[in-house]
């Protein structure tokens, strides 16, 4: 099961990200962005990067490859932290951005599979096969570095840009304690369910090492 779980969370992960790179670049330029400009505005998005690292973690897995940096996505502490950080991505999305907007089409169509089944199945792979109990929980401080750096990076970025990738990251719209409360709302959300990821990945650590051990 885990490995139908891997396959098809890889296969869908791809096809979502490339389809979305696809329509993207072309209405991006259409915009008035430039080319350079539309593929930066594309790996702006935090969907976007995150899964790119769950397509990654697959990769990684999967492959014989001794690159040390793709290796390093293998990582069973890594692979729990994209666990969350793909977990807060189908959560926000459904809760705060989906009500903003009405994709139709294709865009539609990435919308489904990068925001609702990519994550649903890395999830659901990640308690089947990925959890190993290696997880602690000082890893939740080394996961949270990942949506801080965004955050900072989206906002440092705005006044070159003129944008950002998200409507709750606007100061201009939101004033900087509309923002704050905005980021640390996320943070606290990330925080919360990486203290889950930590507490399952011991069960499951726990429940692995019993059946191990002999009668």
């Amino acid at each position: 099961m885990g490995r139908i779980l891997q396959i098809a969370e890889l296969v869908v992960g791809l096809a979502g990200l490339i389809l979305q790179f696809a329509i993207t670049i072309p209405a991006s330029m259409a915009a008035g962005r430039s080319l350079l400009g539309s593929v930066v505005f594309y790996f702006s998005f935090f969907t976007i990067l995150t899964n790119i690292a769950a397509v990654m973690v697959h990769i990684a897995l999967l492959s014989s490859t001794g690159n040390a940096w793709v290796q390093a996505f293998a990582s069973p502490r890594l692979r729990a932290g994209v666990a969350v950080a793909i977990s807060v991505v189908a959560i926000v999305y459904l809760v705060v951005l989906a009500p903003l907007w009405q994709p139709q089409g294709l865009f539609l169509l990435c919308d489904i599979l990068l925001h609702y089944i990519a994550p649903a199945l890395f999830v659901l792979w990640w308690l089947a096969a990925g959890a190993d109990g290696t997880s602690r929980w000082g890893d939740i401080f080394v996961w949270l570095a990942y949506p801080v750096l965004y955050v900072t990076y989206a906002l440092a970025r705005a006044p070159f840009a003129g944008e950002v990738p998200y409507p709750f990251l606007d100061i201009g719209k939101n004033g900087f304690v509309g923002v704050a409360t905005a980021a640390l709302g996320v943070a606290a959300l990330f925080v919360i369910l990486g203290i889950c990821a930590v507490a399952t990945d011991k069960v499951v650590g726990r429940r692995r090492a019993g059946k191990v051990q002999p009668n």
